[in-house]
């Protein structure tokens, strides 16, 4: 049986290379063309003010609203494991079908780095696991796509133990999830492999098909990097990315009143969420990059903060309809 499934898995991983390498972008502008599809997470009720839609009453927005896709989040209040059994997974993929919609991506969210601190509990395979069964919901409701993160970096630990866990997190995931046809797309969101160069080296050393990237324009500004070199990096990642995921945002500074030097100090920035084109990220360059390089993927958009205007049903579809009309310009 062992034997059998060996075989089966690399016979996966070879198709998954092949069929994979067709999928990256071509180089060539003409061949641009995405999907957009609209994060659920933008309607789950997580940011203050933010209104929360079920499943199916997201479904349907989506389709109102004229995207052709969806990004489901695959965790509660929306799409959780834990509450979908076989019938309601037929069911739900029935729904997408009946709306005319594409199920493009699951979002998990992972953290490979969590228990580092704690050598006893295999944390990796647990994470593994989870993301197998991600695979296994992601099959069943009709993608073969899924988001997961890296892991977050604990102070105080070994950042070498910590990335080490997070490529052999990564590893086990993408055998795992090969048993059910997936491919992970690695977003550049926790603090391994967040900047372009870690992630590039990341995934080269993973080294497997079906583990991609999912690389955004936001983590990149908020490291400082300018136009040209987000450019850089869409360039080296080429190879690898096959999902992004946009928002804009703006920077709102902070300031503490020290009262025995009657003076403001700075603090940290807070970033908040403005509609698309609005912000301080360089979306032009962005998706001119992935134009340039041939880009086939799939773009999502997300309201995965608090939002200017507030998070009223009225102000999310307003803002979602405006990425619509910004992404038609490229």
């Amino acid at each position: 049986m062992r034997k059998l499934y060996f075989i089966v898995s690399v016979l996966f991983l070879l198709f998954a290379r092949q069929t994979l390498c067709e999928d990256v972008p071509t180089g060539k502008p003409e061949d641009f063309k995405v999907k957009t599809c609209l994060h659920s997470v933008s309607y789950a009720g997580f940011w203050r003010g933010q209104a929360r839609l079920s499943v199916d009453e997201f479904l349907v927005k989506a389709k109102e609203l004229g995207f052709d896709g969806v990004m489901l989040m695959a965790k509660r209040p929306h799409v959780s494991p834990l509450d979908y059994d076989e019938a309601k997974r037929k069911a739900l993929r029935r729904r997408i079908k009946e709306l005319g919609l594409e199920l493009v991506c699951l979002a998990g969210y992972t953290d490979f780095t969590a228990g580092v601190d704690k050598a006893g509990i295999p944390n990796v395979e647990i994470q593994a696991l989870y993301v197998g069964e991600l695979a296994k919901l992601a099959r069943d409701l009709g993608t073969d796509m899924v988001r997961i993160f890296t892991g977050y970096e604990r102070e105080g630990m070994s950042y070498d133990k910590q990335y080490a866990m997070v490529v052999e997190g990564l590893k086990l995931a993408g055998q795992k999830v090969a048993e059910y046809g997936v491919t992970l797309v690695v977003q550049n969101h926790h603090d391994i492999g967040v900047h372009h160069d870690s992630m590039y080296w990341l995934l080269k050393e993973v080294n497997m098909p079906n583990v991609k990237a999912a690389f955004d324009a936001w983590a990149p500004t908020l490291q400082g990097l300018s136009s040209e070199e987000i450019r850089a990096a869409i360039l080296k990642l080429k190879p690898f990315i096959a999902h992004t995921t946009v928002a804009d945002y703006v920077r709102l500074p902070r300031y503490h009143y020290e009262h025995g030097l009657t003076n403001y100090l700075q603090r940290d920035t807070l970033i908040r969420a403005v509609p698309m084109g609005e912000g301080i990220i360089d979306y032009e360059t962005f998706f001119n990059t992935l134009k340039e390089i041939g880009y086939q993927g799939s773009i999502a958009y997300e309201m995965c903060e608090v939002l200017e205007g507030g998070g009223d049903i009225e102000n999310l579809d307003k803002t979602a309809k405006k990425f619509l009309e910004y992404v038609k310009k490229f």
